[in-house]
């Protein structure tokens, strides 16, 4: 039924896989003109679930557009279902493979970019599949403004430490890095935007980090030099 409710909501775009693997979409570079008709700031959610921060973010700046960006519909329904509900016209959801999210935008497209509470993908083989590995951040470079802003909200100390030692071993600017959120930074009405897992994280008492960088730079993103054993 949630597939099928989908299918009906226009601010749910579900493009085929022959439409963007190794293509443009063929609304690359006008989300501001056809989906959204304003001229705000793009903010992505990849991975975004079922889209509570891109919910969550878009109720408090109506200044901004958000966009959440995931693989799975059924998650997708919930974000999708909530905007058309509440009216909401600065919000929309994409459903694609993170892959290929070069496919969706041009340089210059997008303003910031959230990962919450992505798969950690700890196996040493998965190392690449990470939303904040080299790969991921090189590709996001592509159409990430100057001085556009990465944040990553994750319960796994691991990939956050991965994540900030690649930033600081790339010579990315670090604005914010913490091992716990909720006990170092008090009130804020956007970290305290809680996603469904986050909350089952701090029920069982489960610290949450965060790190906010940036990714501007001439030189290729690279992996951190303290690999595998201290990241898994």
């Amino acid at each position: 039924m949630r597939f099928e409710e989908n299918l009906g909501f226009k601010n749910l775009f579900q493009p085929e896989f022959d439409e963007v693997f190794r293509r443009d979409y063929a609304g690359k570079g006008k989300w501001n003109e056809e989906v959204f008709q304003n001229g705000y700031p793009i903010v992505l959610e990849l991975g975004c679930g079922k889209g509570e921060y891109t919910v969550g973010l878009s109720r408090r700046f109506k200044d901004k557009n958000f966009l959440g960006v995931d693989i799975k519909g059924a998650r997708l329904w919930r974000g999708a279902k909530t905007i058309v509900e509440e009216g909401i016209a600065n919000a929309a959801f994409l459903r694609t493979r993170i892959e290929f999210i070069n496919s969706f935008f041009n340089p210059n497209e997008v303003s910031e970019i959230w990962i919450t509470f992505p798969d950690p993908q700890l196996k040493a083989t998965r190392i690449k599949k990470r939303l904040t590995s080299s790969r991921f951040l090189n590709s996001y470079r592509a159409f990430l403004k100057p001085g556009g802003v990465v944040h990553l909200k994750t319960d796994n100390l691991n990939l956050h430490r991965y994540t900030k030692a690649l930033a600081e071993e790339n010579g990315l600017e670090i604005f914010v890095a913490t091992e716990d959120l909720y006990g170092s930074v008090k009130d804020d009405p956007i970290l305290g935007i809680r996603t469904f897992y986050e909350s089952q994280f701090l029920e069982k008492g489960m610290c949450i980090t965060y790190l906010q960088f940036r990714i501007d730079g001439p030189k290729p993103i690279e992996e951190p030099r303290q690999f595998e054993e201290q990241f898994l």
